[in-house]
């Protein structure tokens, strides 16, 4: 598969593709085109919760490559991957909900919660520091993800957003440092980042990712949502600059 396509672009959804309904459009015509680059997308909602967004995508191109549920959910060539979710099967659930809940914290909506990503609200550094502490202790290895102001999300400490896509990688036969590339809006998006050698902060990104990702390694965009991932793809030379989808052009990248 990485013969046919040279790079992978592994790109969160939220607020990272959506938000500019033109500029979407464009790249995912790039995508289509079949031979620029593989668009993986990966998603801290559950895959039902995405197919609903995606249903609603311009155009005719339908991303096929998912992960979703912040990397506890795989699904390629729209078939999802049980192998994935199987390294998971010792963690139970049932136990992170109660610490979370007994120190005040507050589930999300159902739709944004997997069997294994426990989705909460829980408000101030010192009770999220309390729910650390007591999910260190529980004995179910476990990490925490922390953005915005008060989301919390915790997973198997063997899932996450940057360990499903070096598992993405393989299954499809790509090198993570050559061949891929992220683009992210949040310090959700950060462990992508982590693991990546070129990567994409959106215009539109929080100061939480803005600061954490490495400036070498992370092209800080201007433009917003897909517009700053197009502008991104320009910069790491996948898509040649000054490039117009069906028009010859001299300008070329570097």
């Amino acid at each position: 598969m990485s013969d046919s396509f040279p790079w992978c672009l592994v790109s969160d959804l939220d607020d990272t593709l959506t938000g500019d309904e033109e500029a979407l459009a464009e790249l995912l015509e790039y995508a289509s085109q079949g031979e620029i680059f593989r668009l993986v997308l990966n998603s801290s909602r559950p895959r039902m919760s995405v197919e609903k967004t995606l249903a609603g995508f311009p155009g005719s191109y339908f991303p096929r490559d998912l992960v979703t549920g912040m990397g506890t959910e795989v699904m390629v060539e729209g078939e999802p991957v049980q192998e994935w979710e199987e390294r998971f099967s010792g963690w139970q659930r049932g136990v992170v909900d109660e610490i979370v809940e007994e120190l005040g914290g507050i589930p999300h909506a159902q739709e944004f919660q997997t069997a294994y990503k426990a989705s909460f609200m829980v408000e101030g550094k010192g009770r999220r520091e309390k729910v650390r502490k007591a999910i260190a202790r529980c004995g179910q290895p476990s990490q925490i993800v922390i953005s915005g102001h008060h989301d919390v999300d915790i997973l198997p400490a063997e899932a996450g957003k940057g360990q499903a896509i070096l598992f993405v990688a393989d299954l499809l036969g790509m090198d993570v440092a050559r061949q891929v590339l992220v683009a992210g809006d949040s310090a959700n998006d950060l462990a992508m980042f982590e693991i990546s050698s070129r990567g994409i902060v959106v215009g539109n990104a929080r100061a939480e990712l803005r600061e954490a990702v490495k400036s070498e390694t992370a092209y800080q965009a201007s433009g917003r949502h897909a517009s700053g991932v197009i502008e991104g793809l320009r910069h790491w030379g996948v898509i040649p600059r000054g490039e117009v989808l069906g028009e010859e052009v001299c300008d070329s990248f570097e």
